[in-house]
């Protein structure tokens, strides 16, 4: 149900001003909790050795099972991985990062394909539209969904979370460790635990949104100033943070610059064709 201001003026003003460092946008006309969690948001890397209590991660897959699905289809699965060799082995894959071997619970968000498959040849027929392209952006797309739902849950109740896209540098390798047939293609993965409250982070800004709403059209014009002044608020985040200071454009230009930027990712492709997408 949603709140009416000024109730939550203050608290919504205040996280507006967090996500976009202005106050272009603000007091919203409507408020709730909901709101609250979302644009509180921020990545979560440091966790305290805590598990999760009991129930948890059931709950956070009815949630993720709520999030919409294209005509119904559930081409996603998901894998919780709990056991420490296991989540360590995915942290080398994946960039090495301590925070994925810390987290009592590493969830791999999967496109799935095959379970469709197998149902047609169950069912004595076939199913051939999932050799297109178009059924491997259904999977990732679902997936995506019932991830950002199941991460919105998290929060909501007090835990902390982030992605891992760094599992697709090694897919095929992710693949094997997770013991995944053909036609399924871990998309991310996600660390959720009790945040560290000694490693709380901010909440990083995003571009104004002049920048990213457009109005019944798309207008290809850069707008120079407003990214500009995000370079500032980038710059002053990092600096709040501890972090090396640069500009937003910079980060962004120098994470797509050229191949070695994608960390091994530009065979992307070819890997899908190896885990059995055919990708017509």
């Amino acid at each position: 149900m949603s709140t009416t201001l000024p109730l939550a003026s203050e608290t919504a003003t205040a996280l507006l001003r967090q996500r976009n460092r202005d106050d272009a946008l603000g007091a919203p006309a409507q408020w709730n909790e909901t709101l609250a969690t979302i644009l509180n948001h921020r990545s979560v890397r440091g966790f305290l050795p805590a598990d999760l209590p009991a129930g948890t991660l059931e709950l956070l897959v009815a949630a993720a099972q709520s999030a919409s699905t294209s005509s119904n289809l559930q081409v996603w699965s998901v894998v919780a991985v709990r056991d420490t060799d296991r989540k360590s082995r995915i942290a080398e894959f994946a960039g090495k990062q301590q925070f994925i071997r810390d987290a009592p619970l590493m969830l791999m968000w999967l496109a799935d394909l095959n379970r469709i498959e197998q149902i047609a040849a169950d069912r004595q027929t076939t199913a051939d539209a999932t050799k297109y392209t178009e059924a491997f952006i259904l999977g990732v797309v679902d997936a995506a969904l019932a991830a950002q739902t199941a991460m919105i849950a998290a929060e909501s109740i007090g835990l902390g979370a982030v992605y891992v896209g760094a599992v697709r540098n090694h897919p095929e390798e992710i693949a094997a460790e997770l013991n995944l047939p053909s036609n399924v293609f871990a998309v991310f993965g996600m660390a959720i635990g009790v945040p560290d409250p000694a490693k709380e982070t901010g909440i990083k800004p995003r571009l104004p949104q002049e920048i990213v709403l457009h109005h019944e059209q798309y207008d290809a014009g850069l707008k120079r100033d407003a990214i500009e002044r995000y370079n500032g608020v980038a710059r002053d985040f990092m600096r709040e943070q501890g972090m090396k200071e640069q500009d937003w454009t910079a980060q962004a230009t120098a994470r797509l610059k050229d191949v070695p930027a994608m960390h091994g990712r530009d065979r992307m492709r070819a890997a899908l064709l190896n885990l059995g997408f055919e990708l017509k």
